[in-house]
């Protein structure tokens, strides 16, 4: 790898499930070596002049996943799991301000809305049924989600036939809300999912 005439390498962390990217450091050789020995991502701090290791002061911590080198081996891609927000705002990443300085909470990519409804999912699980909607179908079991999903399956249709756009819109994503849920009822992550799409369907 390529480093800079000051021994840092920009490293871009992005969520390892979701693709949102998170934040932007830079690492030296030593933050690199932490950050692969301890699987903790570890920066360069420039303002501070020292090593960070990201979270060790607030606990949202990155738990890292893959590294990535770009095809000029002057930047990272840094794959990781985030324990909490990333950014030091509280924001789920750094990147939450549109190019007007506008704060918003649009996920990016779009797609990553997807990880962050399971983890919401996923944090119901052991909450009361009479703390959400959510957890009254996890303690529901497969027969309570079931009949849910077959329900929006039938509207998800009905929508179609009727030719109305934003009434499947909302239909799909009351079935893809539901089957996420029957994931999370049967242990098993949406990844997984993901997976097999992508060995049926890898070019």
């Amino acid at each position: 790898m390529k480093f800079d005439q000051n021994g840092l390498i920009p490293a871009i962390v992005q969520h390892a499930r979701t693709g949102e990217v998170l934040m932007l450091g830079y690492m030296n050789e030593e933050a690199l070596r932490l950050t692969r020995e301890t699987g903790l991502v570890t920066f360069w701090s420039r303002s501070r002049q020292t090593i960070w290791r990201k979270g060790a002061t607030s606990g949202n911590l990155l738990r890292l996943t893959a590294l990535r080198q770009d095809c000029d081996g002057d930047a990272l891609l840094v794959l990781a799991e985030p324990d909490g927000p990333t950014c030091h705002t509280g924001e789920r990443s750094c990147f939450h301000r549109d190019d007007a300085g506008e704060r918003t909470t649009a996920a990016a990519p779009p797609a990553a809305i997807l990880g962050q409804l399971t983890d919401r999912i996923h944090a119901r699980r052991d909450a009361p049924p009479s703390a959400s909607y959510t957890a009254k179908l996890l303690h529901g079991g497969v027969d309570r989600i079931g009949k849910k999903i077959g329900e929006e399956a039938a509207e998800v249709i009905i929508a179609a036939k009727n030719g109305s756009h934003p009434e499947l819109t909302y239909e799909l994503a009351d079935l893809f809300y539901h089957s996420f849920v029957l994931l999370e009822n049967q242990g098993l992550a949406v990844e997984a999912v993901w997976q097999e799409l992508e060995r049926r369907y890898k070019p």
